[in-house]
């Protein structure tokens, strides 16, 4: 039974994988392929990691996979939030179907300071 388990969760983890790697190929901007980059590996890694954890069924190594998966599940937010904004601040371009740019004004000018000093 633990050998469907696993098989089950390696298989969705690498089909989330696979959606991040094709996020990076197919978005048109580094915001929109760094959103679906850091929630999609960081499941699909999850669940690689629990299928570690099921297979070997040992509490250290168990332990060492939750506690692998949580690091992640903590920093790849964040890392992708300090990412975007300085992606943002130096003036990565947004993509040309993008409706809101609810940073705009954020920084004491009616543009990002990059774009400022650009032109």
């Amino acid at each position: 039974m633990s050998e469907i388990i696993v098989a089950v969760l390696l298989v969705l983890g690498a089909t989330f994988i696979l959606v991040a790697a094709l996020g990076m190929v197919r978005m048109p901007d580094i915001f929109l392929r760094m959103s679906c980059n850091a929630k999609a590996s960081t499941l699909g890694i999850g669940l690689l990691l629990l299928a570690l954890a099921v297979y070997f069924g040992e509490m250290d190594v168990s332990g060492r996979a939750l506690a692998t998966i949580g690091f992640i599940v903590l920093t790849t937010p964040v890392a992708s939030h300090r990412i975007g904004r300085v992606a943002y601040l130096d003036g990565a371009p947004l993509w040309e179907g993008t409706i809101t740019d609810e940073m705009r004004g954020k920084y004491g000018s009616s543009e990002a300071p990059a774009k400022l000093k650009k032109k």
